[in-house]
């Protein structure tokens, strides 16, 4: 069975974060105020995300037990 391509999803999901993150800084500069919490907390979601992928991926590649 191979490796499911955890690098390449946790670098997608972390440019998508960073992504919503300049989107955010550009809504509050535009003066979009309602719209800044919503797309940064969808940001720090996708940050949180990505993080979580990488800890399936080390943990994928230790030996088991069983």
């Amino acid at each position: 069975m191979t490796k499911a391509p955890f690098a390449s999803l946790s670098a997608a999901i972390a440019a998508l974060g960073t992504a919503l993150a300049f989107l955010a800084v550009q809504l509050r500069t535009d003066g979009y105020e309602p719209y800044v919490e919503s797309v940064a907390t969808a940001s720090v979601v996708m940050f949180v995300t990505a993080a979580l992928v990488v800890v399936t991926w080390v943990r994928a590649g230790r030996r088991h037990s069983n």
